[in-house]
């Protein structure tokens, strides 16, 4: 009996021992398999048992969270979707997450152990705190006026904080309700096959993630380079630029939009935007000086996040001195995002510096206690500051009797500069309207906000089309609507 009592407890101790082993290969070997396997929903339904916590917008919520009373309960929701869809992105439960939904989802979803009241505090709960808020820089009638300026053109529109790099308004045009992604059913994977075969791509985030050739607005950038170079001393002595001008080493000859552009100064030449003075004086100041000023203005870095990605703006220095003087009127390979070039405004309106543009300025518990703030942004020099007070001289001139009268404000002191940059084979695509500005209240002792305005569909005539006529008025919507807020 005893030896049959020895035999079973043999036979028990070795199912257990298989069963420890398998134990520990299913929980420490297999761990990361199991995980990742389709079928696991367990992180998926852990995720969504409880609210997301909300993105912020003038202290505002224009996120939410609505109780399915399903497996994967809370959903997300949006209020003002379409205006605000180039800020917060989607958070789908079927296609994931994008821009501030996508890098600050650990805050958000209550993961980020930051937000553990002690260390390692849910590796051992095995739970879940209450998702945290992120409080963006945007300015609500900021963000509005860009959004009904543009109504139904295909654009962007990029306002920043000069004097900080605070983002202030961040528009695409076509948008779309990221409300219509979030569930998990079969009307969010129409919502998705139809969006993603439109056409128009409205879930392209155009201010930041299209770039387009700046036209004549880039030739601030080219001024800038001119003036610290020393190439050009005086704004009003004649710059001996033909009318056209013959394109180096070619047979090409570059025209103008505009009459007087012949042997005109610099400050004419800004002010009517004559392509051939700026393209002859991007020439005489070299490739090199021009890469290293437009670099400086943020041109060919591949590294910007506010915090989601920025497309890389890029200036070609690979080009022949033909090239380059088309390059130098925003032509060519010259390709920029909206924010670049509000950076370019932001720049001359704030003495030559660049701050580095940010979206977020803290973030929070649920219960409203700050994990994180913006801090201290970086800070580089694009040009000298007497550069820069005689760019703004430049601009002011545009506004006041140029080509960009119609960003006028009454009381204010507003510069800028228009643009109609030429794309498509052999120039045949409708021309894209620019207008890059700044603004101060007449009170104020710095600018208040630099704006970057760009038309895709400019609803005119061709030969009517321009920065002037079609983006200056979305601009300075803008404008009013900071120095009023």
């Amino acid at each position: 009996m005893t030896r049959h009592i020895r035999h079973a407890a043999l036979f028990c101790a070795l199912l257990l021992v298989a069963l420890l082993v398998n134990a520990a290969r299913v929980q420490v070997l297999r761990a990361e398999d199991y995980k990742a396997n389709p079928a696991n929903r367990r992180d998926a339904i852990a995720r969504y048992r409880q609210p997301r916590g909300d993105i912020l917008v003038g202290g505002r919520p224009v996120t939410g969270s609505r109780d399915t009373g399903e497996h994967l309960r809370y959903e997300r929701t949006y209020r003002d979707g379409p205006l605000y869809a180039p800020v917060t992105g989607f958070a789908s439960q079927e296609y994931g997450t994008t821009l501030l939904e996508h890098t600050e989802d650990g805050l958000l979803s209550g993961a980020a152990p930051v937000l553990a009241p002690l260390p390692l505090w849910n590796e051992f709960t095995r739970g879940r705190n209450a998702g945290g808020h992120v409080v963006t820089t945007i300015d609500p009638a900021a963000q509005r006026a860009a959004y009904e300026g543009l109504r139904s053109r295909k654009g962007a529109v990029a306002a920043v904080e000069p004097s900080t790099g605070r983002i202030l308004a961040l528009v695409s045009v076509p948008s779309y309700d990221p409300a219509l992604l979030s569930g998990n059913g079969a009307a969010a994977r129409d919502a998705w096959e139809r969006l993603n075969a439109d056409p128009d791509r409205p879930m392209l985030n155009r201010a930041v993630r299209q770039t387009y050739p700046p036209g004549s607005t880039f030739k601030v950038v080219t001024a800038a380079a001119a003036l610290d170079a020393g190439v050009v001393s005086d704004l009003d002595k004649p710059t001996d630029s033909p009318d056209p001008y013959t394109l180096p080493g070619t047979r090409t000859r570059l025209t103008n939009g505009s009459e007087g552009c012949e042997d005109a100064s610099v400050r004419e030449a800004f002010v009517w935007s004559c392509n051939t003075v700026f393209a002859k004086l991007g020439v005489v100041t070299g490739v090199e000086r021009m890469r290293a000023t437009a670099e400086a203005f943020g041109f060919n870095d591949p590294d910007v996040r506010i915090p989601f990605r920025v497309a890389r703006s890029t200036f070609d220095t690979t080009v022949d001195r033909a090239q380059l003087a088309l390059s130098s009127i925003g032509q060519y390979n010259t390709r920029a995002t909206p924010l670049q070039m509000a950076m370019v405004a932001a720049a001359v309106a704030s003495g030559g510096q660049v701050r580095e543009p940010y979206l977020v300025e803290r973030t929070t518990r649920a219960g409203g206690s700050t994990v994180s703030t913006a801090g201290s942004r970086p800070v580089r020099r694009a040009m000298y500051p007497a550069t820069a007070t005689r760019l703004r001289e430049l601009m002011r001139g545009v506004v006041e009797d140029g080509t960009g009268t119609k960003a006028a404000i009454p009381g204010a002191i507003v510069g800028g500069k228009t643009g109609t940059a030429q794309h498509g084979l052999g120039n045949s695509g409708t021309p894209y309207a620019w207008f890059i500005s700044w603004a101060r209240g007449g009170a104020d002792l710095e600018a208040k906000v630099a704006v970057a305005v760009v038309v895709e569909d400019a609803a005119a005539n061709r030969r009517e089309i321009s920065g002037g006529g079609t983006a200056a008025p979305i601009a300075r919507a803008v404008m009013e609507a900071v120095l009023n807020s």
